[in-house]
């Protein structure tokens, strides 16, 4: 797994990543208008109900870039279904996805034979007040003011990540997810534990910085178990 995010000369697709034969990572900057982005994606009546619900311009242009991201990453426009967790799935169960957006970034990460989780975030100044109800006692973030709102926003991203991986209710990012201490670089990889009544797994991550952002991601290969399309998609998304 690389953990360095490279600029792409794509339109709109600022990364478009190979991880490898069968896993891609994009990341799209949201700089179109609402015009822009509806001409660049194809939506059913079902996406269009689901669209028309978003009031706000914002969301809106993050619904919209999903699916233009996708539509880049695939080579065809799909379409995004949900399951009672609100985890993505494709209609066509052709891939496992997982998708993210935070200040006019988007990313989706997607994988032919394995399961994926991917987070990023927009690091704001406030996380540190915060940092108790995520971190648990055998994490370490470092004391250095210029790389610890990084460091902990990468742990933050990481337990995201892991928690999409898992699908499952009643994870608690303090209390079942562990990220083992790393030293804080640009780039780099990290290891997490996610550990419940059913679940006790280790996984290996990536992570990166794009400017002000921090992203990152992970994915397992559970061999036959879970292929794509065996999870039922029932929910409608609320955010995505």
């Amino acid at each position: 797994m690389e953990g360095q995010i490279t600029r792409s000369l794509l339109m709109g697709c600022i990364t478009k990543h190979y991880l490898n034969e069968s896993t891609i990572l994009g990341v799209w900057k949201i700089e179109e208008d609402i015009k822009t982005l509806l001409g660049m994606v194809e939506m059913d009546g079902e996406d269009r109900k689901k669209y028309r619900v978003f009031k706000s311009t914002s969301r809106r242009l993050e619904f919209l870039s999903v699916r233009a991201l996708l539509a880049e990453l695939l080579g065809k426009d799909a379409r995004i279904v949900y399951n009672k967790n609100n985890k993505p799935f494709l209609k066509d169960g052709s891939r496992f996805i997982s998708i993210t957006h935070s200040h006019n970034l988007t990313a989706i990460l997607c994988s032919k034979d394995e399961k994926v989780g991917i987070d990023l975030e927009y690091m704001s100044a406030n996380i540190g007040s915060i940092a108790f109800k995520f971190l648990n006692r055998r994490e370490k973030v470092t004391k250095n003011p210029e790389t610890r709102k990084y460091h902990l926003y990468i742990h933050w991203c990481a337990k995201e990540s892991l928690y999409k991986i898992c699908d499952k209710e009643g994870i608690s990012f303090r209390n079942n997810i562990t990220i083992m201490p790393f030293e804080v670089k640009e780039s780099g990889e990290i290891k997490g534990k996610v550990r419940t009544k059913r679940i006790d797994e280790s996984f290996d991550l990536c992570y990166s910085r794009y400017n002000n952002y921090a992203i990152v991601w992970t994915k397992k290969n559970y061999g036959n178990n879970n292929l794509p399309g065996e999870d039922q998609p029932v929910a409608a998304p609320r955010s995505r």
